[in-house]
């Protein structure tokens, strides 16, 4: 089966979701450069919206969405499945960095933020997106994953 083979026919534009992982990179590290947890809410709470409520009322989809149109991208889509199992790790790891903030263990943070930096830089600089090629994985193994 193709990577280019919708599997859950829903279709994203993957440049808005380039924009909106630099976007999230760009948040992270600025939590990093003052600590400040509510940029890490802020981000629990991107996610929850594009998961669990309408992506339109995303701020950081919004942000996205005007980004690639003042850049003129063009449309180019991909299965919304597989990136919707990325944005389910990333809140994964969002949640993550908020523990470890309250737990106040730097180390654990570090590590956190590793990952998911290299995750969403990956898919903002070479649009490679270890999420999806997980979720593309597990729907060869299980075909009825997040129907």
């Amino acid at each position: 089966m193709s990577y280019a083979c919708p599997m859950s026919f829903i279709r994203v534009d993957t440049n808005i979701s380039r924009i909106n992982s630099l976007f999230v990179s760009t948040l992270v590290l600025a939590y990093f450069i003052n600590f400040t947890v509510f940029i890490l809410f802020f981000l629990a709470l991107d996610f929850l919206v594009k998961l669990y409520g309408d992506k339109k009322y995303s701020p950081l989809f919004v942000l996205a969405k005007y980004s690639k149109k003042a850049l003129r991208l063009k449309d180019s889509f991909i299965d919304g499945g597989a990136k919707r199992l990325a944005a389910y790790f990333g809140l994964l790891f969002v949640l993550l960095l908020i523990m470890a903030h309250f737990l106040d263990s730097l180390p654990l943070s570090l590590f956190v933020a590793t990952i998911f930096l290299s995750c969403s830089l990956l898919d903002v600089l070479f649009n490679f997106c270890l999420g999806c090629k997980i979720y593309f994985i597990i729907k060869k193994i299980y075909p009825k994953f997040m129907v």
